[in-house]
């Protein structure tokens, strides 16, 4: 099967840098997904999402200035998303949100005790 702009492919990342990965598909060829491609989230860290040969399922958008194909992990189906472990990033955004909830019951706590007079031992 040939790579074409609309197909889904699969490929191995070679390389990450801050503003995207590299990957080499099966296909043939060498293709680039932004770090504003790889999830419907904000990637603050790329390295959080992506490893160096990790296998990744990809969308063809088009071609690069480089000529490389321009690739999308996020413009996938929810199928395809939910294979590629949504069940991950829920489980990353529930810590996230447990850890600053538990942060803001303790400071909320504390200016509670702060107005009552409540001073700790």
């Amino acid at each position: 099967m040939s790579v074409k702009v609309g197909n889904i492919v699969e490929g191995k990342v070679t390389g990450l840098k801050k503003f995207g990965a590299y990957v080499t598909l099966q296909e043939g060829g060498e293709g680039f997904i932004h770090i504003s491609k790889v999830s419907k989230d904000y990637v603050k860290n790329i390295d959080d999402y992506l490893k160096v040969g990790q296998s990744v399922k990809a969308k063809v958008m088009g071609t690069t200035r480089e000529g490389k194909w321009e690739l999308s992990i996020k413009d996938l189906g929810n199928r395809e998303s939910a294979e590629r472990g949504g069940d991950h990033d829920f489980e990353k955004k529930l810590g996230r949100f447990m850890k600053d909830s538990s942060q803001k019951l303790s400071a909320y706590r504390r200016r509670l005790d702060k107005k009552r007079g409540i001073k700790k031992r």
